[in-house]
């Protein structure tokens, strides 16, 4: 499989550059006969940036979505779905110093070497967190097909630097109120809180990282494929490949190291003459397979390295240190940007389990 590619029967690829012509998407394996359009696809789309002032990049893109093929008369046809969204707001003047002195916290000087100075550095990419916008696009389209086995994923922000939420929400709750926080949290109190946080450390010239949580409803007992290819393994690997995340968990995660198995194992039941499981420490997930009940996962995000703050580099041209001064646009916390991001990627590689289970046809009537 190709390194900018993902999945086995829903195969997504992506491409394009945060100051390029464009970014975007093509999807393979979409089962035929999917109603889907455009304004689909926008609606996830016009989720990716909070309108708040000050939370995020003063980079604004219209980010209006095109499908290329794979639509024909409103349904997908079978055949890969290709979309882009162009960039019209790029400015690339800022960028120029990065060339011989590399950004702390960015992938310029790893870039540079493994692909020999021939890499965009512009707006960091192929690296920047633009390249989301593709993997918004394949979410939209994947969020239609669970539709039609009931499954939901929402995901929402739990914490930005160290203010948490510990409002218990419900499926309903989340579904109404994440997208009217501008920090994407369902916790009016600790919302505004962290909103304020987020202004404050961009008014430093510094910034914030946090952790988003996705709920998986509905996903049946047993998906997955062991012992390489386990259900969590899958989504740990597709939400690292988010740029800025740097760590996975699911259920307890690592609290789960400080606990005692009487403590961490979830007792089983039968309700109503099925088998249910009474908690839900695992996250929905033991053996590599999906147990029945929610599968939850918390992606933990790093502070944006652009600031403004000077840091110490060097300068490659002249083998000196060196120290770097950024300007240009950036988001003092990606937080809320990654929401409708982490729901896209656990949407997808869901997706894709799914169809190799053969719970989801190939054709749609």
């Amino acid at each position: 499989m190709p390194a900018n590619s993902f999945g086995k029967e829903f195969v997504v690829t992506l491409f394009g550059e945060s100051h390029g012509r464009c970014v975007g998407t093509v999807l393979d394996g979409c089962p035929a006969g999917l109603a889907l359009c455009e304004e689909d696809v926008q609606r996830e789309l016009d989720r990716r940036v909070p309108k708040a002032r000050g939370i995020s990049s003063a980079r604004v893109e219209p980010d209006r979505v095109q499908i290329l093929s794979g639509v024909f008369r409103g349904r997908t046809t079978g055949a890969p779905i290709a979309m882009i969204v162009e960039n019209r707001d790029a400015d690339s003047s800022p960028y120029e110093q990065f060339r011989e002195i590399p950004r702390p916290g960015h992938a310029d000087y790893p870039a540079m070497v493994r692909y020999g100075g021939f890499n965009d550095y512009r707006g960091g990419g192929r690296f920047s967190g633009r390249i989301t916008v593709g993997l918004i696009m394949a979410g939209a389209v994947a969020k239609k097909l669970l539709a039609q086995l009931g499954i939901e994923v929402l995901a929402y922000t739990l914490s930005i630097g160290n203010i948490t939420s510990n409002l218990s929400l419900s499926r309903e709750e989340l579904r109404r109120s994440v997208y009217e926080s501008s920090v994407r949290c369902g916790d009016r109190e600790a919302s505004l809180l962290m909103e304020k946080a987020v202004l404050e450390a961009a008014e430093a010239g510094d910034s914030l990282g946090g952790i988003v949580k996705a709920v998986a409803y509905g996903v049946p007992p047993g998906v997955g494929e062991p012992v390489f290819e386990c259900l969590d393994s899958e989504l740990a690997k597709a939400l690292f490949n988010i740029p800025a995340v740097k760590g996975v968990e699911f259920g307890l995660g690592f609290d789960a190291a400080r606990s005692k198995g009487s403590m961490n194992n979830d007792p089983l039941t039968i309700q109503a003459g099925k088998v249910q499981f009474i908690t839900n420490r695992a996250g929905g997930i033991l053996g590599g397979l999906s147990t029945g009940r929610e599968i939850a996962v918390q992606v933990a995000f790093k502070p944006t390295p652009s600031i403004r703050k000077k840091q110490r580099s060097v300068n490659l041209a002249r083998l000196q240190e060196a120290e770097l001064e950024l300007s240009g646009r950036h988001d003092p916390c990606v937080v809320p940007k990654a929401v409708p991001v982490v729901e896209a990627v656990v949407s997808t590689v869901l997706l894709d389990f799914l169809i190799r289970a053969g719970l989801l046809p190939k054709v749609l009537k």
